[in-house]
C-alpha cells in the first residue's frame, strides 16, 4: 500500500513538473496574480524573445542593456518587471520609477500601455511632456506619483524649476536610447543621471547600439548585462519590399496610383513617410480632393492635434497617415499593413525603423519605396547593410519581395494629367507646390551624403533598361512593355551607310569590304578557341553514359567548377582559407548602426586657433578662438555669448538658462501652496519629510509649534468628486424643501 502511495505521489509530481515545463509563458516567471491577470487580458500568452530574456534578469535586480529589433515587444519587457517590483502605492514617498521616451507620441503610447497593465494595481502614473502647460505638470508632481513617463527636456525643466531631489527613484528606463542621443538629449540625460541615487536599477532598451551609447553606459550604469537579439534580422521575414524607380517629379502621381489602385484603403492601414511638413500639408490637400480620408502629424503640430489625428487613424476613420520621420520610431499602431517611403531614407537604420511599423507579431506587410535616380546610392547602401542582393524585375515575374522595377509611363501620365488640371483650377495647390519644391531644396542640404562606394556603383545601375515592377501587372501592358523592351534591345546588322540615300553611294561598298575583312578575323579567332579547348572528346561522344549525382560528389574534399565564361587560369591572389580582408564581414552593418556623423556635428566642436608669432601680433587679435556657427555657415569669434545663454549644473554640464525661470514661484503664489522640501538634513527638526510630499498651506501660528499637520490647498480627483456630489445633494435637498413650501401655500 505504501509503495502504491509512493508511486502515485511520483506520478503526480512528474505531471506537475511536465505541466510547468509546458507552460513556458508568463505563468512560469513567478509574477503576481493581479499582474498576470492584466497580461492575459491584453491577449499576451507567449513572451517574445526579448521578453523571455530580459524579464528574468530585471526581476533579479540586474542592470541591463537590451538590443532588439523594432516591434519585438521591448515596452512590455520593462513594464512587467517594473510593476512586479513596485507592487503597490506608497503614499507621499515620491516617484519610484522614471521612463524616458524620445518623442511625445511614444511617451503617450507608453502611458496608455502602463495604465492597461497596471489596471489591477493602485500605482499612480504621470505624463510629463513638452508642448503642454507646465503648471498642470507642477500640480501632477505635487500629487506624488509612483511612475513618471517623460521626455528628457521637459523633465529636466521641472527638476531645475522645482529643485527636485530624485532620492526616491529606484527604477529607471531609457526607451529607444539610441534615438534619445540622436535627437540631442545627451546633456539632459547626463544631468538627470547625475541627480539619480547610486542604488537604482537602470534599463536601456534600444534597436541599435552606437558607440556614444556605450560611453554613456560606462559612465552611469554599473555592471550591466547585455542582451543582444535579432542582430542579423533587422527586417521581418514577413515584409515584402518593393522599390519603384522613378523621376522625382512623378512621385506624387505614383503615390496617388498606389493609394487608389494597389492598396485597399478601406481595409488596410497605410503610413506614408514624407520629407518635410510642407509635403505633408500638400499631399493631405491632394488626398482630400481624391476623396481619400487621411490624417497627419509632424513636429510643429500642436500636441492636442497630434493626439486627435493618431486616434482617428487607430480607429480606422482615416486609413492613411501622413508623417515625417518623427513617427519612424516607437509608434505602435496595431495591424498596420503598408508603409510608403515617398523619399528614400538616407540611412539604412532609418529605413529599418520606418518599415518596422509593419509585419509585426507574425503578420505580413508591404513596404513601397519611391526611388529617384539621386537616391539609388542610398538603396545600394541599404542592401550592403542588410547583406542582401537587389532583385531586378523581369517579365512574368511574381511579386516575391525585395524587387526593384520601374513604373509604367501610362500610370504616371493618367495621374499627372489629373494633378495638372487641379493645379490649374486651384491657385492654393499650385502655390503649395512651389513651397514644397523650395522645402525639398532645403531638405537636400541637410540630407547626409551616401557612401562613395555606392555612388560609384550607382553609375552602373541599369536605370534605363529596368523592367516594369510586378505590382503593375496587366496582360495588355505586359505585351506593350515586351514590345518596347525588344525595340530597346534591337541592334541592326547593317550600318547607317547601307540604308536610305547613302546606300547608293560608295560608302556601301566600303562597309561591305570592311565586314568581309572582320568576318575572316572572327573566323580565325573561333577556330583557335576550338583548338585550345581542353575538354576531353570522350565526354562528347559518350553522352548516353550515367552521370554522377550530388551525393556521389561528396567524397571529394574540394570541387572545381569549369565554365566557358571563366578563363582556365585565374590570377586571383585571394585564398579563401587564409585571406584576411581589410574590411570585416560586419563592416557595413556596424556602420549603418552608428549615429549620424554630419559636418555640423563635427564642426560644432571644431576650434580654429589664431595665435600670433610675436606679442604685437597676438595683442591685435581680440579673440584667439573661433567656432563654427551653424546658422551663418562660417567661423565666428567666441565672445562668450553662447555661455551667457547657458548655465552650468551640478554635474558640470552646460544647459540652456530657460530651464530655470520663476514659473514655479509664480504658480506657488497664485495657488497659495508651498512645496515642502526635504528637512531630514536639518538638525533642528527631527521630522523626516519626503521631498515628494504633497503641497501644504504656507505660514502657520507665530511663536507656537502645532502638532496638527497643515491643511492641503490642492485637492485630488477623489476629493473634488466627493465635494461635487455633496453640493449636488444639498442643492437637490433645498429644491425639495422649496417645492414642499410651494405646495403648502397652494393648499
Amino acid at each position: 500500500m505504501e509503495d502504491l502511495q509512493v508511486d502515485l505521489s511520483t506520478v503526480l509530481s512528474q505531471k506537475e513538473a511536465k505541466h510547468k515545463k509546458k507552460s513556458g509563458g508568463f505563468q512560469s516567471m513567478n509574477l503576481s496574480q493581479c499582474l498576470l491577470k492584466s497580461i492575459l487580458r491584453k491577449g499576451y500568452k507567449v513572451p517574445t524573445p526579448i521578453q523571455r530574456k530580459a524579464i528574468p534578469v530585471i526581476l533579479d535586480g540586474r542592470n541591463i542593456i537590451a538590443m532588439a529589433r523594432t516591434g519585438s515587444g521591448k515596452t512590455a519587457a520593462f513594464l512587467i518587471p517594473m510593476f512586479e517590483r513596485l507592487k503597490s502605492r506608497i503614499a507621499k514617498s515620491g516617484a519610484r520609477a522614471l521612463i524616458f521616451s524620445p518623442t511625445r507620441e511614444l511617451a503617450v503610447q507608453t502611458m496608455k500601455f502602463t495604465r492597461e497593465l497596471g489596471a489591477n494595481t493602485d500605482l499612480k502614473t504621470t505624463l510629463v511632456l513638452g508642448g503642454e502647460k507646465i503648471e498642470n505638470q507642477f500640480a501632477a508632481i505635487h500629487e506624488s506619483p509612483d511612475i513618471i513617463i517623460a521626455t528628457p527636456g521637459r523633465f529636466l525643466h521641472l527638476v531645475l524649476e522645482m529643485d527636485l531631489k530624485l532620492s526616491s527613484v529606484e527604477y529607471v528606463v531609457f526607451d529607444e536610447a539610441d534615438r534619445l542621443f540622436e535627437m540631442g538629449f545627451q546633456e539632459q540625460l547626463q544631468e538627470v543621471l547625475h541627480r539619480l541615487p547610486t542604488e537604482r536599477q537602470t534599463c536601456l532598451f534600444s534597436a541599435t547600439l552606437p558607440k556614444i551609447l556605450v560611453d554613456f553606459v560606462k559612465a552611469g550604469v554599473e555592471d550591466p548585462v547585455l542582451i543582444r537579439l535579432d542582430v542579423d534580422l533587422q527586417i521581418s521575414e514577413n515584409l515584402k519590399s518593393s522599390y519603384l524607380i522613378c523621376r522625382n517629379d512623378d512621385k506624387t502621381a505614383i503615390l496617388l496610383h498606389l493609394l487608389k489602385n494597389v492598396i485597399d484603403i478601406n481595409k488596410e492601414l497605410t503610413v506614408v513617410f514624407l520629407p518635410t511638413k510642407h509635403h505633408v500639408e500638400h499631399v493631405n490637400d491632394l488626398l482630400e480632393k481624391s476623396d481619400i480620408p487621411c490624417s497627419y502629424i509632424y513636429s510643429s503640430l500642436d500636441q492636442m492635434a497630434r493626439s486627435i489625428h493618431i486616434a482617428k487613424f487607430r480607429a480606422k476613420k482615416a486609413c492613411v497617415l501622413l508623417v515625417t520621420d518623427i513617427a519612424a520610431r516607437g509608434i505602435d499602431i496595431p495591424h498596420l499593413d503598408n508603409v510608403i517611403n515617398f523619399n528614400f531614407p538616407a540611412k539604412p537604420k532609418l529605413f529599418v525603423h520606418r518599415v518596422g511599423r509593419v509585419a509585426r507579431a507574425g503578420r505580413s506587410g508591404t513596404a513601397f519605396s519611391l526611388v529617384s535616380s539621386d537616391e539609388v546610392p542610398f538603396l545600394l547602401d541599404l542592401h550592403l547593410f542588410l547583406g542582401k542582393p537587389i532583385k531586378m524585375a523581369k517579365l512574368h515575374m511574381e511579386n516575391e519581395g525585395d524587387i526593384c522595377g520601374s513604373v509604367p509611363q501610362s500610370v504616371i501620365d493618367d495621374e499627372a494629367d489629373l494633378l495638372q488640371s487641379w493645379y490649374q483650377l486651384t491657385p492654393e495647390l499650385s502655390s503649395m507646390l512651389k513651397v514644397t519644391k523650395n522645402a525639398y531644396c532645403q531638405f537636400l542640404k541637410s540630407r547626409p551624403a551616401p557612401s562613395s562606394e555606392s555612388v560609384k556603383r550607382a553609375k552602373n545601375f541599369p536605370l534605363s533598361s529596368l523592367e516594369i515592377h510586378p505590382i503593375f501587372k496587366n496582360d495588355t501592358e505586359l505585351e506593350r512593355n515586351k514590345f518596347i523592351a525588344d525595340m530597346k534591345n534591337y541592334r541592326p546588322n547593317t550600318t547607317i551607310f547601307e540604308h536610305g540615300a547613302l546606300s547608293k553611294t560608295q560608302a556601301k561598298q566600303v562597309m561591305l569590304k570592311k565586314r568581309q575583312i572582320h568576318a575572316e578575323i572572327l573566323n580565325q579567332k573561333r577556330v583557335a578557341h576550338d583548338d585550345d579547348d581542353d575538354e576531353p572528346k570522350e565526354k562528347i561522344e559518350k553522352a548516353d553514359q550515367e552521370y554522377a549525382t550530388e551525393s556521389d560528389l561528396q567524397i571529394f574534399s574540394q570541387t572545381f567548377h569549369s565554365s566557358k565564361n571563366v578563363p582556365k587560369k585565374q590570377n586571383n591572389f585571394k585564398d579563401k582559407d587564409h585571406y584576411i580582408s581589410y574590411v570585416s564581414s560586419e563592416h557595413y552593418k556596424e556602420k549603418g548602426l552608428g549615429l549620424e556623423s554630419t559636418f555640423e556635428r563635427q564642426a560644432a566642436s571644431a576650434v580654429l586657433d589664431l595665435t600670433g608669432d610675436d606679442d604685437q601680433t597676438s595683442g591685435k587679435i581680440k579673440s584667439s578662438k573661433k567656432k563654427w556657427d551653424r546658422k551663418k555657415k562660417r567661423f565666428v569669434g567666441d565672445s562668450g555669448l553662447e555661455k551667457s545663454k547657458k548655465m552650468k549644473t551640478e554635474s558640470g554640464a552646460w544647459i540652456p538658462k530657460s530651464y530655470k525661470s520663476d514659473l514655479y514661484k509664480k504658480w506657488q503664489e497664485k495657488n497659495k501652496v508651498k512645496y515642502q522640501q526635504d528637512e531630514s538634513e536639518s538638525d533642528t527638526d527631527a521630522r523626516k519629510v519626503s521631498h515628494f510630499r504633497g503641497a501644504v498651506k504656507g505660514g502657520g501660528m507665530k511663536g507656537k509649534k502645532s502638532n496638527k499637520p497643515p491643511r492641503r490647498e490642492l485637492k485630488n480627483k477623489e476629493e473634488i468628486l466627493k465635494a461635487r456630489n455633496r453640493t449636488e445633494r444639498l442643492q437637490s435637498h433645498a429644491k425639495k424643501k422649496r417645492q414642499l413650501k410651494m405646495n403648502r401655500r397652494k393648499k
